[in-house]
């Protein structure tokens, strides 16, 4: 009498077993795609992901694609990435992998698309690039960067604070004008029109500096081309991008020992770390 009640209990043991199994297959190939490591670092560097989870990378942590990077301002970050290519972050420096795909065998699903928020990076082309440069894009605030076998360094300058606050007394001021109903505009917010001053060392915006090769850089105002030894320039998107006479000051210093490569050197996969990294949520 007991027999079929204990093998209807296996028989449900053994379908959830299999049930969890699946599962975990599953939560394996929804699993983000590693698309390097990190193989030189100098300070704090922070990796977002998608699902909001907050990990503190360290010497040979994975970097994998949707990852937002954040170094801190004296943070410098290598990552080295499976198609050889390299992509350093100076500091206070804001990056997303958005979608990184690369495997020698299949050409056709190459896929290299980056998001430069803030901060700066130098950028060196590895296999995905030089056999699918097309499929290789860079975005900024102000354009967007493409390559033609290239090492090149971008750097944003951000609007500094009394600008920001000037062009919101702009608008406001603006719109008050042409508003008859609108309360008059105080004298102070008169006085804040102001603009940067024209000392300034650098204007806000996209600058680039081609080290070696060709890169195209593109928004909805035009194109431009820079070569081995030129500068370009693009404060906006509403202002096509231009060739700089000299160099504007791109800086791009890291500390001596950070030119130490520790990391791994090979191209068939990134090293697994053995410390482990820190997660919030």
């Amino acid at each position: 009498m007991l027999q079929p009640k204990n093998s209807t209990v296996l028989k449900t043991l053994f379908r959830g077993l299999l049930l969890l199994a699946l599962c975990g297959m599953a939560g394996a190939g929804w699993a983000a795609q590693v698309a390097g490591t990190i193989v030189q670092l100098s300070g704090p560097l922070l990796a977002k992901k998608a699902d909001g989870v907050v990990r503190i990378l360290s010497m040979r942590s994975e970097v994998e694609s949707g990852d937002t990077l954040v170094t801190e301002k004296n943070t410098y970050a290598m990552v080295k990435f499976i198609d050889n290519s390299e992509i350093t972050l100076k500091p206070a420096t804001t990056f997303k992998v958005e979608n990184f795909s690369y495997d020698a065998g299949k050409p056709d699903a190459d896929n290299a698309s980056f998001n430069l928020v803030k901060g700066g990076l130098r950028s060196v082309t590895g296999l995905l690039g030089k056999r699918n440069k097309e499929k290789f894009a860079m975005k900024t605030p102000s354009a967007t960067i493409g390559i033609r076998g290239t090492t090149f360094i971008a750097d944003i300058v951000e609007p500094s604070a009394e600008a920001v606050a000037a062009r919101m007394a702009y608008n406001l001021a603006s719109t008050a004008a042409l508003d008859p109903t609108a309360a008059p505009v105080q004298p102070l917010m008169l006085a804040q029109l102001t603009l940067p001053s024209p000392t300034a060392a650098r204007a806000p915006g996209l600058y680039v500096q081609v080290l070696d090769g060709l890169i195209h850089v593109t928004n909805p105002s035009g194109t431009a081309n820079f070569s081995a030894g030129q500068f370009g320039f693009t404060p906006s998107f509403r202002t096509p991008p231009i060739i700089l006479p000299a160099n504007p000051g791109i800086p791009f210093t890291p500390p001596p020992a950070f030119s130490q490569s520790t990391g791994p050197s090979s191209s068939t996969g990134p090293g697994k770390s053995n410390t482990v990294d820190c997660e919030v949520r």
